[in-house]
């Protein structure tokens, strides 16, 4: 049977039209996004596939594959609020996607002292829900404490500092305009804006968008995703569909 070249004709528009859908999806709605570090346990864990809102800030040029120099700025612009988990472009090479959380604002003086967050003098109250807890830092495990911790806005999340709290005092963060200051949940395990060389304060065109929901979550240390007999304990059935707090 001979085909007709319309049909292959059809079948390339289909697909063409299907790929621009595709990346106005992407760019414009949501983008999936998958954790590969442990720098926000345990609010996120290695192996979280999650879905981001891009509307949620408005859009820049990161909002785009590839970052194409198509918008000048952000437009349709909305502040992000202050504990949000956000997903930007690292200012170091405007290509890297990290994802951590929004603790300063423009304007803001951010500082450790003794181990204990400052905003703006005032310190950030936490409470101590856990004392034995191991979570990850890269491949190795770490002994840290959980705390619940309360943000000036009334955002309540948690997070996990090292029993000694290595990091225990700073110079003054003064986060500049048009710029956010992010820090990971695990507090001794995060590469963020604490590190002015490689992360430092986030422009606000490099937002790509918020963390709304964990869509899928495995354990590739219990066994892989086509080991189907291992699902029961490789697939984490009780983050499947879980909010970001």
């Amino acid at each position: 049977m001979m085909l007709n070249k319309n049909f292959f004709l059809e079948n390339a528009k289909t697909i063409f039209y299907a790929l621009i859908i595709a990346v106005i999806i992407r760019s414009l709605i949501i983008q999936p996004f998958y954790i590969p570090s442990s720098s926000m346990e345990p609010t996120l864990l290695v192996g979280d596939r999650l879905f981001v809102t891009k509307y949620s800030y408005g859009y820049s040029k990161h909002s785009f594959p590839l970052s194409p120099p198509i918008i000048s700025g952000r437009i349709i612009k909305s502040s992000p609020d202050r504990g949000d988990v956000v997903v930007f472009k690292t200012p170091a090479d405007n290509r890297t996607d990290y994802i951590k959380r929004l603790i300063g604002l423009p304007g803001d003086q951010i500082r450790f002292i003794d181990g204990n967050l400052y905003i703006n003098n005032s310190e950030v109250l936490k409470s101590r829900i856990s004392i034995d807890n191991k979570i990850y830092c890269g491949k190795k495990t770490i002994d840290v404490f959980t705390f619940e911790e309360l943000l000036p806005n009334g955002k309540l999340h948690k997070t996990v500092y090292l029993q000694n709290f290595s990091y225990q005092n700073s110079d003054p963060f003064v986060v500049p305009e048009k710029h956010y200051f992010f820090l990971g949940d695990n507090r001794d395990c995060s590469k963020d804006s604490r590190f002015l060389s490689s992360v430092g304060y986030v422009h606000e065109d490099n937002l790509v968008g918020k963390a709304q929901f964990i869509f899928f979550s495995t354990d590739s240390s219990l066994g892989s995703i086509f080991s189907f007999w291992k699902w029961n304990k490789s697939f984490r059935f009780n983050r499947f569909f879980k909010k970001i707090d």
